[in-house]
C-alpha cells in the first residue's frame, strides 16, 4: 500500500512539475538569461525584428525590463515604455537625463549638432532654431518651397508612373522629396533627386546606412563596433562611407555659398547665415571651425527634415492602402479644391497622420543615461552607468496606454466629442518627443505631410503591390525594410 501511495504521489508530483513548466513556458518572457552571455543569443536571433522583439518584452514585463548583455561587456539596457517613466525622464527630472558622452559617442556623425548637444550649447541651438522657424519669412519660404516641389517634382514623377502603370516605391519618393525640400530650405540648393530618372545621389542614400549602423551600436559592445569602424567592417563600413558622402555634399554646398556670397555667415545668406549668426558672440560656445560647426548643424537638421517626415508619410500611406474606407473619407474631406489655408480644416487627415505616428513613430527609440543614481516611478533603481532605452514604438502597441483597440488604425481616436482635434499628452504620444526637447519642427512636419498627402489622395488611389512585404527596418529611424511598393490608380471625377 505504501509503495502504491508513493508511486501515486510521485506521479502527481511529475504531473504538477510538467504543468508548472508548461505554464511558465507559455507565460515566460521571450528571452533567457544565459550564464556569461546574458540575453545576447536572443537579441541576435531577433535582430531582424528588433523593435517588435522589444515590444514583446515590455508587454510581458509590466512595461519595464532589464535586458542583460554579456557579463564582461557592460551593455545592460533597461527597456521601458511606461508613460510615467517617460514623463519623469523627459520632463520632471530632465536635468538628470542629458544626452551624455555615450550618446555623443554612438551618434558621433552628428558632431556638435542640436541632437548631440547638452547644457548651454543645446539651449543656444534650440533658441536660435526656434526663433528662425517662427519667423514669418520662414513660414512663407516653407510653404512656397513645398508647393513648388510638389508641382515640379512629386506630381510629374507620380503621373509618369501612373500613366505607364508602373510599380513605384513610395518610400523612396518621399525620401527624395523631403531631401530636396530640406536642401532648398537650408542651403538654397535643389539637388533634384526627385525627378523622373531618379538619379543616384550618394548623400541622399547615406542616411539609411548611417541610421542602421547607429542602431547596431546600441546592441554591440563599444569595443566591437569601434574595431569594425577602424577596419571598415560590417555596418561600420557603410557608416564610414555615409560620413564621407555627407561631408562631400555639405562642404560642396558651403563652398558654393562662399563663392556666391563671400562668407558662410554673410548677412545676405538666408537661413544658414541666420543659424550660424545665432551662435556668434555667445559666451561659453567657442566655434573654432565655422565650416565644421555649420556642417554639424546642417546634417542634424537634414536628418530631422528628411527622415522623420518621409518615414511618417510612408507608414501613413501604407495604413491608408490597408484601410480604403479611411482613404475615401479623407478624399471626401479634401474635395476637389484645397490650399495651404485649408489644411487646418482637414480634421480626418490630421487624425490619420496622428494614427500613423502613434503606430509607427519615425524615431522608434531614445537612448538615455542618468547623471546620478535615481529611482524611476516604476520603482526601478538605476545608477549612473545604467543605459536606458525609451521604447516609443512599443508605446503605440500597449493596451494599457491606448486601449484594447490599440493595433487598429482609427483616425477617430483623435477627435473630441464636438469634432475637434483631440490633444494627447506628449509622454503618451511621443512621436515628437516630450519635455524641453520636444521637436521644434512639429508644425513644419505637419504642414509638409498634409500638403503632400492631400496632393496625392485628391488625385490617386494607392494600392499595395500584391505579395510585397512591409515591415520595419532595423534602424534608429523606423523606415520600411523593403520600401513601399504601390500602384497609383487615378481618381476619375465625374
Amino acid at each position: 500500500m505504501a509503495s502504491v501511495y508513493y508511486k501515486d504521489m510521485l506521479l502527481l508530483f511529475i504531473l504538477l512539475l510538467i504543468s508548472g513548466v508548461v505554464f511558465v513556458y507559455r507565460r515566460r518572457l521571450p528571452v533567457t538569461n544565459w550564464p556569461v552571455l546574458g540575453m545576447t543569443p536572443d537579441i541576435l536571433l531577433n535582430c531582424h525584428r528588433i523593435h517588435d522583439f522589444a515590444t514583446d518584452i515590455v508587454k510581458l514585463s509590466n512595461a519595464t525590463f532589464l535586458l542583460k548583455g554579456p557579463w564582461f561587456a557592460n551593455i545592460n539596457m533597461l527597456l521601458t515604455s511606461d508613460p510615467s517613466n517617460i514623463h519623469y525622464m523627459l520632463s520632471k527630472n530632465f536635468p538628470n537625463y542629458p544626452k551624455g558622452p555615450e550618446f555623443r559617442n554612438m551618434f558621433d556623425i552628428l558632431g556638435d549638432g542640436i541632437f548631440n548637444s547638452d547644457h548651454e550649447l543645446w539651449e543656444i541651438h534650440r533658441k536660435t532654431t526656434m526663433s528662425l522657424l517662427k519667423h514669418a519669412d520662414f513660414q512663407t519660404l516653407l510653404e512656397t518651397t513645398i508647393v513648388k516641389k510638389v508641382e515640379n517634382g512629386l506630381l510629374p514623377v507620380l503621373e509618369f508612373a501612373s500613366t505607364c502603370n508602373q510599380e513605384i516605391d513610395l518610400q523612396e519618393i518621399f525620401q527624395r522629396f523631403t531631401f530636396d525640400v530640406i536642401c532648398l530650405l537650408l542651403l538654397d540648393y535643389d539637388p533634384e533627386s526627385l525627378s523622373i530618372d531618379l538619379p543616384f545621389i550618394p548623400c541622399e542614400k547615406a542616411f539609411t546606412d548611417a541610421e542602421e549602423a547607429i542602431l547596431w551600436r546600441h546592441v554591440l559592445p563599444e569595443r566591437v563596433w569601434k574595431l569594425q569602424k577602424r577596419f571598415g567592417l560590417g555596418k561600420e563600413k557603410k557608416m564610414n562611407e555615409a560620413t564621407k558622402a555627407f561631408d562631400e555634399f555639405i562642404y560642396d554646398c558651403l563652398s558654393r555659398i562662399q563663392d556666391r556670397v563671400g562668407m558662410v555667415h554673410d548677412k545676405e545668406n538666408g537661413l544658414l547665415a541666420s543659424l550660424v549668426r545665432g551662435f556668434e558672440g555667445k559666451s561659453g560656445v567657442p566655434i573654432r571651425d565655422v565650416g565644421k560647426f555649420s556642417r554639424d548643424t546642417i546634417l542634424s537638421l537634414m536628418i530631422a527634415g528628411r527622415d522623420t517626415t518621409s518615414t511618417a508619410l510612408s507608414w501613413f500611406f501604407y495604413l491608408l492602402a490597408k484601410n480604403p474606407s479611411v482613404e475615401s473619407k479623407i478624399r471626401a474631406e479634401i474635395g476637389e479644391k484645397w490650399g495651404v489655408k485649408e489644411l487646418d480644416k482637414l480634421i480626418y487627415l490630421h487624425g490619420g497622420i496622428c494614427e500613423a505616428l502613434r503606430l509607427y513613430p519615425p524615431v522608434a527609440l531614445e537612448h538615455k543615461a542618468p547623471l546620478k543614481a535615481d529611482v524611476l516611478p516604476s520603482g526601478h533603481v538605476i545608477d549612473a552607468n545604467t543605459r536606458i532605452i525609451l521604447c516609443f514604438y512599443s508605446m503605440g502597441r500597449m493596451e494599457d496606454i491606448w486601449g484594447e483597440d490599440c493595433m487598429e488604425f482609427k483616425p477617430e481616436r483623435w477627435f473630441t466629442k464636438d469634432g475637434r482635434i483631440k490633444h494627447e499628452p506628449s509622454y503618451k504620444f511621443t512621436a515628437f518627443h516630450a519635455g524641453p526637447r520636444t521637436c521644434l519642427g512639429k508644425e513644419m512636419g505637419f504642414i509638409q505631410m498634409k500638403m503632400v498627402a492631400a496632393s496625392i489622395i485628391s488625385r490617386y488611389r494607392v494600392e499595395l503591390v500584391e505579395g510585397h512585404k512591409v515591415c520595419p527596418s532595423d534602424s534608429i529611424i523606423l523606415q520600411m525594410k523593403y520600401g513601399l511598393k504601390v500602384k497609383l490608380l487615378p481618381i476619375i471625377n465625374i
